[in-house]
């Protein structure tokens, strides 16, 4: 069967579920648009170049910057953990199509991008939908859920090419005075979450000199890499996650390494199995946080810019972890829009709450424990900037936390 008799077969309006973040398979997704009239696109942190014509419908459970400001575009609120929930019944897909691999023994490997690819590709078969691959030579082999039998796909379509890499980000003073007070906090033999960008990164590059590090993550990057050539990770237990985002000096660590098992999103980010860590540290970041200890990280003006992704996910699981500790780490000053990120009380709706801390250039609050006193006095006196204290002081008194 070739690929127009493929698509010729689908049902009208299709939903097609495509690989997200920077592995989107453009050749074959180029393909699929030009054939289909009219069809729902779902895809995860979706990257410029995304289709944007009459006729397509944006969907995604987390908002990228090819998806946000598209008219039309169906967010679809949810943690990162249960989008597999949703192609199993609200959301079920009719054609997959995939960024892998060439062929090896009978599979090939998701590489770069396991994520919720596994389920969608299940959800799609058991109901007769059908899967197809864009076939790589430069997409780095990875193992762990990563590998799908070959007779799972309906169709593989060969395009070589390079994958899209990051640059590296540069550490400015208030990140690193970030990262350094966060990495202070872990302890040899922890476990690690952390995401992309400068205070993540200098949250990781500050823990070179620790033994015994473990990576449980939903994602990773170049601080990662770091940590393994510093001798800091623990060697005898694979680096855990579901996608990666780095340089072409990662991709070629990653490529046929033993040592980094890629995981479907129903394992790395089910908080039950994120407990399970010993000194589970989950650090992520926000948009705003206020005096109750509640964190946006989704929305600006009650406009979609991302989504929950897995912060929920990996705060409940750290919480709940033997010495674990789930960390918002901010700056405390927003440099492009000129105002502070603490705020009395956030206007838009939550991502989280509850954290163990607050983190930012400032200090470190404590919020989980405290009082709600405690708190709003922690996260003013030691997270927020200077110039806003006491404004902040002025609504704590009248929210009643002062």
């Amino acid at each position: 069967m070739d690929l127009s008799q493929l698509l010729a077969d689908l049902p009208d309006n299709p939903r097609v579920v495509v690989t997200g973040n920077h592995a989107t398979p453009w050749h074959l997704l180029e393909q699929v648009d030009a054939a289909l009239e009219r069809y729902k696109l779902w895809a995860l942190n979706g990257q410029p170049r995304l289709p944007d014509r009459p006729g397509v419908v944006l969907e995604t459970s987390f908002v990228g910057p090819g998806q946000r400001r598209r008219a039309g575009l169906r967010y679809i609120p949810s943690r990162l953990s249960l989008v597999p929930i949703q192609f199993h019944g609200l959301l079920p897909p009719d054609l997959v199509v995939l960024h892998t691999t060439p062929p090896r023994d009978g599979f090939v490997s998701l590489g770069v991008e396991v994520n919720v690819l596994p389920a969608a590709i299940e959800a799609a078969r058991a109901r007769g939908g059908k899967v197809i691959a864009q076939v790589n030579d430069q997409m780095p082999w990875t193992y762990g859920d990563a590998m799908i039998p070959v007779d799972h796909l309906d169709l593989l379509v060969p395009a070589d090419g390079p994958l899209q890499t990051a640059p590296a980000l540069p550490i400015d003073e208030d990140a690193a005075r970030i990262g350094a007070r966060v990495a202070e906090r872990v302890m040899d033999g922890s476990t690690l979450q952390a995401g992309i960008g400068a205070v993540p990164d200098a949250t990781m590059r500050g823990l070179t000199g620790r033994t015994g590090l473990k990576i449980w993550t939903e994602m990773f990057s170049d601080s990662v890499l770091a940590l393994e050539r510093a001798g800091a990770l623990d060697t005898e237990v694979p680096v855990r996650s579901s996608f990666l985002f780095g340089s072409p000096e990662l991709l070629e660590w990653v490529h046929d390494n033993p040592r980094v098992e890629m995981l479907r999103t129903e394992t790395t980010n089910d908080p039950a199995r994120i407990a399970r860590n010993h000194a589970m540290t989950s650090v992520n970041t926000a948009l705003q946080v206020d005096l109750f200890g509640q964190a946006n990280a989704s929305r600006i003006n009650t406009r979609i810019h991302s989504g929950f992704g897995g912060q929920t996910d990996f705060i409940v699981g750290a919480l709940h972890a033997p010495r674990g500790q789930a960390l918002i780490a901010l700056r405390s000053w927003h440099p492009k829009a000129g105002v502070s990120t603490i705020v009395p009380m956030v206007e838009d709706p939550l991502t989280s709450f509850q954290m163990s801390a607050v983190v930012t250039e400032q200090g470190v609050a404590e919020v989980f424990g405290h009082d709600e006193r405690d708190q709003a006095r922690n996260i003013i006196e030691q997270a927020a900037h200077p110039s806003v204290r006491d404004e902040l002081w002025e609504e704590a008194a009248e929210l009643g936390l002062a």
